[in-house]
């Protein structure tokens, strides 16, 4: 099951275009697609009709089919989403995490974001300013949430938070995705003490127990180092902004540098929460 957009995708750039045709290719270490494997490729996307080789090279060839049908927003879009279809990479899962962050390296310039949320691949709008490199989160992710979480369940749950914190970033809804990180790193926080040391616990009750404290449970426990504690804390605060009077009251809105900051603490806690499993 695919997502499109309601309004469908304007022409694509020229220089679009070549980016598309060398990622459906699949040079560059990227999943790559013999002539067979790029006939098949647009068919599954849904295309009728495509040409078969005359003789040209694999890029040419592929340049000139999306060529063809540059103003047809509705076969582009169905090409897009066919590259972020896990059911195009069965043979080598892992490529389909490399080929939507080259995707969208480039694509962000169009003001669009190729997503894979759940397993199922959608195309949204997003800030064309997410693509200057000052405006990209600060920090990388280098851990899954299963590396961090045991309970495979509560794993896809908080993946599935992570997921729509990155959309809420993607389209500009600075407010939200804090809100989000902030619960996602409660949610993080809880289970890691519950599954780690769940004596940590004792006396508390789990259903008033606040993010502050967990905070600082995993600082004394040296999973989360100090400046991952400290920013957690401004993270804390800000998640507070759920409440619209707290925000009335700061007289303080978050803003795109707020949401870096967020960002940079989430993925500072989580990498330090990786690093620190005791495998």
């Amino acid at each position: 099951m695919t997502q499109a957009l309601e309004n469908g995708i304007r022409t694509l750039d020229t220089n679009t275009i070549k980016e598309l045709a060398r990622i459906i290719c699949g040079d560059d270490n990227l999943y790559y697609r013999g002539t067979r494997d790029l006939t098949r490729f647009f068919e599954n996307a849904g295309w009728l009709n495509v040409l078969d080789f005359d003789g040209e090279s694999r890029s040419e060839w592929t340049l000139d089919r999306l060529t063809e049908r540059r103003t047809d927003g509705a076969a582009v879009e169905q090409v897009l989403l066919r590259l972020a279809d896990a059911r195009e990479y069965y043979e080598e899962p892992h490529q389909l995490t490399k080929v939507l962050q080259a995707v969208n390296a480039f694509l962000v310039h169009e003001g669009l974001r190729l997503e894979n949320p759940g397993g199922r691949p959608r195309l949204v709008t997003c800030d064309p300013s997410l693509g200057h490199p000052g405006e990209q989160a600060p920090a990388e992710l280098q851990a899954t949430m299963a590396g961090i979480i045991a309970d495979e369940r509560m794993a896809q749950l908080l993946q599935h938070r992570l997921d729509e914190a990155r959309t809420c970033f993607a389209n500009g809804a600075h407010i939200a995705a804090v809100i989000m990180l902030g619960s996602l790193l409660e949610g993080v926080l809880l289970t890691v003490i519950q599954e780690r040391d769940p004596s940590l616990l004792r006396g508390r009750d789990l259903k008033r127990v606040s993010l502050g404290e967990l905070i600082d449970i995993c600082s004394r426990a040296r999973w989360i180092d100090a400046d991952a504690t400290s920013y957690s804390h401004t993270l804390r605060d800000y998640r507070n902004f759920v409440h619209p009077h707290r925000e009335f009251r700061e007289e303080h809105k978050p803003d795109r540098d707020t949401l870096n900051v967020s960002w940079w603490v989430v993925n500072g806690a989580l990498n330090d929460l990786a690093a620190s499993h005791p495998h």
